[in-house]
């Protein structure tokens, strides 16, 4: 997937997932506000905001009012789960084409 066609939340998502997976960020370490991260990225607080939902909802991060957004203690099993996950549904489908292939080579006599 080119950068150009990934929305500018799904990229700071999908940031934060890697630097997640590198240990770059580790359980408790706290994220740079949302002023902050928005002059990051080059984009308004409300897409910001929906990145933080995002991750939030993927477990990865929460959040205390006043206090910022941290991430969880299970934020890199999460992380990990999610890319197994990702994995194995990329490998039924890899199995599922090379199923179908072979019916077409035996139907066509290949």
């Amino acid at each position: 997937m080119s950068n150009e066609s990934v929305q500018p939340y799904q990229r700071i998502v999908q940031d934060v997932r890697d630097k997640i997976r590198a240990g770059r960020l580790t359980a408790g370490t706290k994220l740079p506000s949302t002023r902050e991260l928005a002059a990051e990225y080059g984009v308004a607080a409300g897409t910001v905001q929906r990145a933080l939902t995002e991750l939030r909802t993927a477990g990865l991060i929460y959040s205390h009012q006043g206090r910022g957004s941290f991430i969880t203690d299970t934020a890199n099993e999460s992380s990990e789960d999610s890319t197994a996950q990702a994995l194995k549904a990329l490998e039924a489908q890899v199995a599922d084409l090379a199923a179908r292939l072979e019916n077409i080579e035996k139907e066509r006599g290949d």
